[in-house]
């Protein structure tokens, strides 16, 4: 399959990515961003967590490297795979919606992919 052209991929990530960077950094700060998500064994920070703070950059900046497109790409998917194992229930305060919140995506804000 071919990859999509670097406009594709940023359309996709704009629409899998609801939140501000502003929102992003401040949701990072909290205690449940910090605690949720997967660690590799010895890591201080999640890979989800390490994913908001390249993804709050990514908002912020203009141009786009092939990393940012790599990682654009990254985020896509993930929010797409964690979105479709939506638990049921009230989402609110649950470790799902903040590892997706770790990525970008609120789950109760604006914009679903």
């Amino acid at each position: 399959m071919r990859a999509a052209a670097p406009d594709q991929v940023e359309q996709r990530f704009r629409r899998a990515v609801n939140m501000t960077a502003e929102q992003l950094d401040q949701w990072l700060e909290t205690p449940e961003s910090k605690r949720v998500g997967f660690f590799y064994e010895g890591a201080s920070e999640s890979v989800g967590h390490a994913s908001g703070r390249k993804i709050a950059q990514i908002l912020r900046k203009g141009a786009r490297g092939a990393a940012d497109l790599r990682h654009m790409r990254k985020v896509v998917g993930y929010v797409a795979r964690h979105l479709a194992q939506r638990p049921g229930g009230d989402v609110r305060d649950t470790p799902w919606r903040y590892s997706l919140m770790n990525w970008g995506h609120d789950p109760l804000g604006e914009g679903e992919p």
